[in-house]
């Protein structure tokens, strides 16, 4: 997918440095910042248009029902992770992250779990309340006030999506390449704004995943937090 070598907390991102250095504009607050970004289209409401370009490359990313490759995530500290992820739609996806943590999130399309079976932790989070379910939803329109920003360059179409009455402050920005229309990165933004960027490569679509790959333990997630107490 990308030769580049690539979240969630419930997902968070890149060091600054690594911030400015892919231009995402996560660093800069207010319309001002924006609007000096050559490129950079803010869409300030549901009538806005959005670019042709992008639409077709969010179609084409919506028709992708499944995936499966090799992440690095960038923290807001930083820090550096990575491992496998899987991908299926709608709504699931699973991250297997390398290390002695043996450190999980699953989403089965309704919650998403993090799992560090070193620390015995089980943490679950509903999807709806996530930025992560506009990456997953069964299609990424981008016709509504969602859409906060398009910026269309040569090598990188950036879009940004939020939905405040559901997310808070927090939003989601993905990264296409607009020949390929390929999925390159996205970035979470918390509420506190804080990042948390996934780069993905060694990507394969169209993929079968066995019944119990986004399956999550209900009962084990009780269990651990009920002795947690």
């Amino acid at each position: 997918m990308t030769d580049m070598k690539n979240d969630p907390s419930a997902l968070r991102s890149f060091a600054p440095t690594r911030r400015h250095l892919l231009g995402l504009g996560l660093a800069f607050a207010g319309a001002a910042a924006f609007n000096v970004m050559p490129g950079f289209q803010l869409l300030a409401s549901a009538q806005a248009a959005v670019p042709p370009a992008a639409q077709k490359i969010a179609d084409h990313f919506s028709s992708v029902k499944s995936m499966s490759g090799e992440f690095v995530q960038f923290g807001p500290k930083g820090e550096q992770t990575g491992g496998k992820f899987f991908l299926e739609r709608p709504g699931k996806i699973r991250f297997n992250y390398d290390g002695a943590s043996n450190f999980r999130v699953i989403s089965d399309g309704k919650s998403v779990v993090i799992l560090n079976k070193r620390l015995n932790t089980s943490d679950l989070y509903p999807l709806s309340k996530t930025p992560l379910k506009l990456l997953l939803d069964d299609k990424i329109d981008l016709s509504g006030d969602r859409v906060k920003s398009v910026k269309q360059e040569d090598d990188l179409t950036t879009i940004q999506l939020a939905d405040k009455s559901v997310f808070g402050n927090s939003k989601i920005t993905m990264m296409f390449d607009p020949k390929s229309y390929e999925l390159r990165q996205w970035t979470i933004t918390d509420a506190q704004g804080k990042d948390t960027t996934v780069m993905i490569f060694n990507v394969k679509e169209g993929v079968s995943f066995a019944a119990d790959t986004f399956a999550i333990d209900y009962s084990a997630n009780r269990e651990v937090n009920t002795r947690a107490r």
